[in-house]
């Protein structure tokens, strides 16, 4: 099997993720690497041994030698990278949230099925062999149909300060907005959502801290999401998260600070997370790697992604956008009505 050459857009704290993963596959070859910042192109380049260093999207997604973008820029600056490498012949990989336009994703959607190559959207947690336990055992006789879901995710509140940028809908929530809609296996027929703001200004208001979301299913599922940024700094708990999915036959379980790997010191608790994305004796491991794995082997061997769905995507946009609706207006939103704000 070939190598999938890859071109990396973007290199924050994920993007870097994404590099070190992608470098850590026997199945992946990092061709080439794009950010602004001359300075992170240059130490990434000399960490991971990257020759083809670029400051221009355009320059990157126009190389004939690159199979594979994974574009994980900002937020609002999916789209046109996204179209572009389509267009030029590249499958494309797009962070989460893929965007916070519904429109921008059911563009992506669009230019993918034209240009006849796959797109991935970045929602990793179908990876967790946790989370895909769940689903195997929605599937089954062991919890069978989903009736009711509850999901909740929780992060530190310094992390706030610089993912405020958008609503928490679209930052900590399509996680599990991806996840309901992946065991329901049915689209979303309504949203009411509650939003709670701790820090009352500018942005922060824009972007709750606290946020609710109860949804109805077209099957009659029934999903309650929880959102926040309020872990204290002090806890010591990188990631807080709970699932509990009751189904016909059976309920499905699982709550992440109080179990698993914590370090105790002088300075307290530590609960690290190991299970998105960590090294292992020098490699990645995790979700993440987990997920590239399988895009490589998708476009290996020219097959299409059933565990990844780009339309559940485009879905979970629309869902996030109606989530923020309902949160500022104060109303429930049913998914086939347009509310304006």
């Amino acid at each position: 099997m070939n190598k999938v050459r890859v071109g990396i857009l973007g290199l924050g704290r994920w993007g870097m993720c994404h590099l070190e993963a992608f470098s850590s596959l026997g199945t992946a070859e990092v061709v080439a690497i794009c950010d602004s910042s001359p300075e992170r192109l240059e130490r990434a380049g000399k960490e991971y041994g990257v020759a083809n260093l670029i400051s221009s999207a355009d320059e990157l997604v126009q190389r004939d030698d690159i199979d594979l973008i994974s574009v994980v820029t900002f937020e609002s600056h999916h789209l046109e990278p996204t179209l572009k490498a389509l267009q030029s012949g590249k499958h494309v990989l797009v962070e989460k949230p893929v965007t916070t336009r519904p429109d921008e994703a059911k563009a992506m959607q669009e230019a993918a099925a034209a240009s006849g190559r796959l797109l991935f959207p970045g929602h990793l947690l179908r990876f967790d062999p946790r989370y895909a336990a769940i689903k195997e055992a929605v599937l089954s006789d062991r919890v069978g149909a989903p009736v009711s879901m509850y999901l909740k995710r929780s992060r530190e509140h310094y992390l706030f300060e610089t993912f405020q940028r958008v609503h928490t809908v679209f930052e900590l929530m399509i996680h599990d907005i991806d996840l309901a809609i992946w065991y329901a296996g049915c689209r979303v027929r309504s949203v009411k959502a509650y939003g709670r703001s701790v820090t009352d200004s500018g942005a922060a208001s824009a972007s709750p801290e606290v946020l609710w979301a109860n949804l109805e299913f077209e099957n009659g599922a029934l999903a309650v999401l929880q959102s926040s940024w309020m872990t204290p700094d002090q806890a010591g708990v990188e990631i807080a998260d709970a699932i509990e999915v009751i189904g016909r036959s059976g309920i499905a379980h699982f709550e992440t600070s109080n179990s698993g790997l914590q370090f105790w010191n002088g300075q307290g608790r530590l609960t690290p997370d190991t299970n998105i994305h960590a090294k292992l004796h020098g490699q990645s491991v995790g979700c993440l790697r987990e997920q590239l794995t399988y895009i490589c082997r998708c476009i290996s061997r020219g097959e299409d992604p059933v565990v990844i769905s780009f339309a559940d995507a485009v879905h979970g946009v629309e869902v996030a956008d109606a989530i923020a609706k309902s949160c500022a207006t104060g109303r429930e939103v049913v998914l086939a009505e347009s509310i304006e704000l």
